[in-house]
């Protein structure tokens, strides 16, 4: 049986560093990606451009960590899991 997940500590681990919420929420290379994703953007906001995909990863990162511990949770109790 897995643990639950609380949605709201997901979000918070990814507002506080991109990719946190995934691996919180168990998807290790996902949450990885995120970072990586992250640090590329970096370097690029000073031709601008990575502002906007780090903004965008950065979001996404928040939706994607809330919405899958939501998921992992209403699985477990469906006894899907």
């Amino acid at each position: 049986m897995r643990v639950a997940k609380n949605p709201g500590l997901a979000v918070l681990l990814s507002f506080l560093l991109c990719g946190l919420g995934q691996i919180y929420n168990g998807q290790i290379l996902k949450g990885l990606l995120f970072m990586f994703v992250l640090a590329i953007s970096i370097p690029l906001a000073a031709f601008g451009i990575g502002w906007l995909t780090g903004g965008a990863m950065w979001l996404a990162g928040l939706f994607d960590a809330y919405q899958t511990a939501q998921h992992m949770n209403q699985d477990a109790e469906a006894g899907t899991l």
